[in-house]
């Protein structure tokens, strides 16, 4: 029996994933859970499993297409799936008759997939005060402005509910002119994607297209060389320009820099990588500094807190989940460690390096990047001394720690060579006053500075 298999909701809400590549090819077996491709969505590349046993007789997308979630993605020949179904119950003349399509089969719910839907019909939702009064009118108004010259529709029914679609979307329909209320969805999901507003955008200005300019160097005339190159924004790439914009437009940041004497540190890390009972833990500044920065958390709840605008609340955290950013081919990511105020520093190391090799794998799973309360980023690996770190959306606090440098250094009235370190710490100034920015990163620096002044600030 010849079985679709669509593209499941991840369970990360997002309309669209694109294909990775094919790990299975027509005419191949393959057994049930068998991984059958790689999908990218805006967070995390991510593995998909068989949900059925059986041959692979098409596959409907290649590497590189963007596939909708819904749509078919590939077509199994499932053998013993032939008409072995029960019959059908007789239907009373006096209840309406109750059908199933092979489409509102509820798919095999497996690990990794968000639950089956219910039905294949959008979630209604509450109509606008005042919907039903104005039906034609509203659409005549729009129409008429701001543009005067419109191809009008033969028919554009009446919208009910707020135009669905992402943020980026909505951002190029503002630049374009277009209200979202007059475009109608072509995605089986019922989100405005962007093939719809420039498609819209099309219908109402007569202006041609930007064409690329293309210029033919001295050396060979007959070939045309291009200027410019374009990358469609994709992926974690795509994901994490949205973070990014949001955080920086919607929380006040702050930045305050510090620069620390962090040769004690330099020291200890010598003597525990030297130790043989530790060989096989890699533990290094990053993870003393994760460790300083959830001590220091303890003593600045402000720095672990949440601005909740919904409710008007401020939301402590008495846990601390650490973001640790990591720089992938694919774009930034920042997986989190779960209640990482509770592990000692060699659980901080293992699991920073573990995060970190996952990311660059690109198989960090999209439920490992949601939760953070506070990140942490190492901008020293790169050869630099000091940045403005933006927040993860949702968080008070990230820090930033530059390159370790010897350099002349004041030490106990003397000038002498020391292993210096300088950090970014950036803050919501909603949630966090400037003393208390202060006080938390020059708590973290003591640490750095005299990594035995732990003891005092357990």
């Amino acid at each position: 029996m010849s079985t679709d298999f669509r593209l499941p909701d991840l369970g990360e809400g997002l309309p669209e994933a694109e294909l990775v590549q094919w790990l299975v090819a027509e005419g191949d077996t393959v057994a049930l859970n068998q991984t059958i491709a790689e999908v990218e969505t805006a967070k995390a590349v991510v593995e998909l499993p068989s949900p059925y046993a059986g041959v692979v007789t098409g596959l409907h997308a290649a590497a590189g297409d963007v596939v909708e979630v819904g749509s078919v993605l590939i077509t199994f020949d499932v053998a013993g799936e032939t008409a072995s179904a029960p019959a059908a119950p007789p239907v009373r003349a006096d209840e309406p008759a109750q059908t199933e399509t092979a489409e509102e089969k509820a798919q095999p719910n497996l690990v990794g997939y968000g639950a089956a839907p219910r039905g294949s019909a959008r979630p209604q939702r509450r109509a606008r005060v005042g919907a039903a009064a104005r039906p034609a009118a509203d659409t005549a108004v729009l129409e008429a402005a701001p543009h005067d010259a419109i191809t009008m529709h033969d028919h554009i029914e009446a919208l009910r509910e707020r135009p669905r679609s992402t943020p980026p979307v909505r951002a190029l329909a503002k630049k374009l002119g277009v209200d979202l209320a007059l475009v109608n969805p072509t995605g089986r999901t019922g989100i405005i994607t962007r093939s719809d507003v420039e498609e819209y955008a099309a219908k109402l200005s007569a202006a041609p297209a930007p064409t690329q300019v293309r210029t033919a160097p001295s050396s060979d005339p007959g070939v045309a060389h291009e200027r410019t190159t374009r990358l469609p924004i994709r992926g974690v790439r795509k994901h994490t320009a949205d973070a990014m914009v949001r955080s920086a437009f919607t929380a006040p940041h702050v930045t305050t820099f510090l620069t620390v004497d962090v040769t004690a540190t330099s020291e200890l890390i010598s003597s525990l990588r030297a130790d043989r009972a530790l060989q096989d833990h890699r533990i290094g500044v990053m993870a003393i500094a994760a460790k300083a920065v959830c001590l220091a958390l303890a003593h600045h709840p402000s720095l672990n807190s949440r601005w909740d605008a919904e409710h008007g609340e401020i939301v402590q955290h008495h846990y601390v989940n650490l973001g640790v950013a990591a720089a992938t081919e694919r774009g930034l990511v920042v997986p989190n460690i779960r209640d990482a105020d509770g592990m000692t520093l060699v659980q901080l190391a293992d699991e920073i390096g573990a995060l970190a090799q996952t990311a660059r794998s690109g198989k960090t799973p999209p439920s490992a990047m949601s939760g953070g309360t506070f990140s942490i980023t190492n901008v020293g690996v790169f050869g630099v001394d000091a940045g403005t770190p933006i927040l993860n959306p949702g968080e008070a606090g990230i820090l930033a720690l530059g390159a370790v440098r010897r350099q002349p250094w004041e030490h106990r009235g003397e000038i002498v060579l020391r292993d210096v370190m300088t950090l970014s710490l950036s803050f919501d100034h909603r949630l966090v006053d400037g003393e208390q920015g202060a006080k938390f990163l020059r708590d973290v620096a003591d640490v750095l500075q005299e990594p035995g002044r732990a003891m005092l600030l357990r």
